[in-house]
């Protein structure tokens, strides 16, 4: 693992030195998880050169040259003294995610000349996998998969959105998921995914995902709200695939009875962008590209009312994913980002048809040196429960 962290460390330390900076404190769990591949209480200091420096808090046990316990921020000033390092005159702090009031006591320790955000470099970073990473997004795409390929078993006639979901999060557990499903952003919340059925996939959420749905409570309002599972229904299936730490997301509709002509040919239109993407996309393709494309196509079907959502339409065709489900690169119209090898990306192609429900495809692709590999395999068309 020693030979991963490393390459992880040197991409750090190549940005840093790319933007002039001279170290970056990291706290949270993501980041941490990312440089030192586990979960503590404390900070990782990453400097242009040598190895991170490790100041935990908890747990205990932990062991290693780099490994300093601390009991305050206040005493790493201190430790970098002992060891020679001077402090940074341009640090980097993860300022998207941290709160002022950390902000302030960072900047008093360091008090660097400059304070710069290290959110954006990290997930730029992170936006690149390695050949470890990708290992285990496949892994989780197969699992993923697997998941998705029960759910006919597991539907009962009579059921509602929320029973069906309740059984599928459970045979994901079995399965080995962590059923965790880390997001960017303090607005974000969701539980392991969510079931749309009916209208109320057409249900407009505060949240900044591509389908929103009304939820159980308004504490948490997106997902299943308890509607019945009737006849002439779509069932939109978008749970998060976390079996490793690193997720791939995937969904997949299914059908109670049949649906409307106009849901099947939605449906078929959300395909068609999904080929019509494989074949376009490549390194150096702009993010923006491919969402414009998708929008084309959507339209020349006379379907664009629909696309991304009816009531409330989503405003990007897809998304990066990795340690968080929403990485870089956004694929968005204001986008600024260009694939590049080794990014892994969430491309959702979806229609709300009212009063059936939605419709459309979600599988995660790596970006390779000649194009892009799907990683989520398993049936595409409408699978009908009964």
């Amino acid at each position: 693992m020693i030979q991963e962290l490393r390459k992880r460390w040197n991409a750090l330390q190549q940005a840093l030195a790319r933007e002039g900076g001279d170290a970056i404190l990291i706290t949270t769990n993501v980041n941490l998880f990312y440089v030192s591949g586990r979960i503590f209480s404390g900070a990782a200091y990453v400097r242009l050169e040598g190895d991170p420096l490790f100041f935990v808090r908890r747990p205990v046990g932990l062991k290693g040259g780099n490994v300093i316990y601390i009991r305050k921020p206040e005493e790493i000033a201190g430790h970098l003294q002992q060891r020679g390092i001077p402090m940074p005159a341009k640090l980097f702090l993860e300022t998207d995610s941290i709160s002022y009031n950390e902000y302030r006591r960072y900047e008093k320790i360091f008090d660097p000349r400059v304070v710069c955000n290290g959110t954006q470099l990290l997930r730029g970073v992170r936006s690149i996998k390695t050949i470890y990473e990708i290992g285990r997004i496949m892994r989780s795409g197969v699992l993923h998969a697997r998941l998705y390929e029960r759910i006919p078993s597991l539907y009962r006639p009579g059921m509602t959105d929320t029973e069906l979901s309740i059984e599928i999060e459970r045979e994901s557990r079995r399965l080995g998921s962590l059923g965790i499903f880390r997001i960017f952003g303090q607005s974000m919340e969701i539980f392991m995914g969510s079931l749309l059925a009916g209208d109320n996939a057409d249900a407009p959420s505060p949240y900044d995902f591509a389908l929103g749905g009304a939820g159980l409570d308004a504490s948490l309002p997106v997902g299943g709200n308890g509607t019945p599972l009737t006849d002439g229904t779509s069932v939109m299936v978008d749970m998060g695939g976390n079996f490793t730490g690193y997720m791939t997301d995937m969904t997949r509709v299914f059908s109670v009875g049949k649906l409307t002509d106009r849901a099947y040919r939605a449906h078929d239109t959300a395909l068609e962008i999904q080929r019509r993407i494989e074949q376009t996309a490549a390194p150096g393709v702009p993010a923006a590209d491919l969402y414009n494309l998708a929008v084309r196509i959507a339209a020349d079907a006379g379907l664009s009312d629909y696309f991304m959502g009816h009531r409330q339409q989503a405003g990007f065709i897809g998304h990066g994913i990795g340690i968080e489900i929403n990485e870089a690169p956004v694929l968005a119209p204001r986008s600024k980002e260009a694939l590049v090898p080794g990014m892994v990306f969430a491309l959702e192609p979806k229609f709300v048809i009212p009063s059936v429900g939605a419709v459309g495809i979600e599988n995660s692709f790596l970006v390779t040196d000649n194009g892009v590999e799907k990683l989520t395999h398993c049936e595409e068309a409408i699978v009908p429960l009964q």
